[in-house]
């Protein structure tokens, strides 16, 4: 199967490469800085900048692409105060990369999603369920309810083209995003996230499921 992960540099990311790469998947992966020690398959993008997309569709073309897991994120409101945080540009910045990327990546990789009949994995979070609101992180959870719409109207204009999408939700990660707070290990998500991509078919397409396959209320 062929691969790609945006934001594998580190993180589920890193662990969803490895995770793919061991099984003996064709696996390429973006990062803001791809550097020459990397290994095969790491392309340079920046999902802020509509021109490293532009160049990575043009480079990668028509050739099949299996399942595009769209994982780069950001979470920079941790703890941040009603009164005097979460500015304009924080706001900017996030729904650059949560969500305006996410769409970007999706559409410079059309050609090959259409070519394989291939799957899409959205990775959001149940921070961005309106059933959850339990306050703060502002930015981040609109930014992943927007996705997560995203997504879904994602999974209504392109079934019937036979690509599916489906929107997860990785586990509070013991990642540097995820904190001294999270329980679930990189690995551990990445083993359960592959699964569910793996079962995600036009007839589950709009999904918003967690790690271990429950599903998440929108």
């Amino acid at each position: 199967m062929r691969v790609l992960i945006t934001g594998a540099k580190r993180g589920i990311g890193r662990a969803l490469f490895d995770a793919c790469a061991a099984r003996g998947d064709e696996v390429h992966g973006t990062a803001r800085e791809a550097a020459s020690g990397d290994p095969d398959g790491w392309h340079p993008v920046d999902v802020t900048r509509p021109d490293t997309l532009r160049m990575l569709g043009e480079s990668w073309g028509a050739k099949p692409l299996d399942l595009l897991v769209c994982n780069a994120g950001i979470y920079i409101d941790q703890g941040e105060s009603i009164d005097t945080g979460y500015p304009s540009d924080a706001w900017a910045e996030t729904f650059a990369v949560n969500v305006t990327g996410v769409f970007l990546t999706v559409q410079a990789l059309l050609p090959g999603l259409r070519a394989a009949r291939g799957r899409i994995a959205i990775l959001s979070s149940a921070m961005g369920s309106d059933a959850r609101a339990p306050g703060g992180s502002y930015i981040y959870r609109a930014s992943k309810a927007a996705v997560l719409n995203l997504g879904r109207n994602l999974a209504t204009d392109l079934r019937a083209e036979g690509i599916a999408v489906g929107i997860y939700h990785p586990g509070w990660v013991m990642t540097d995003m995820g904190g001294s707070g999270a329980n679930v290990p990189p690995a551990v998500s990445a083993r359960d996230l592959l699964a569910r991509f793996d079962a995600l078919s036009l007839a589950t397409s709009g999904c918003f499921e967690n790690h271990d396959g429950q599903p998440i209320p929108f």
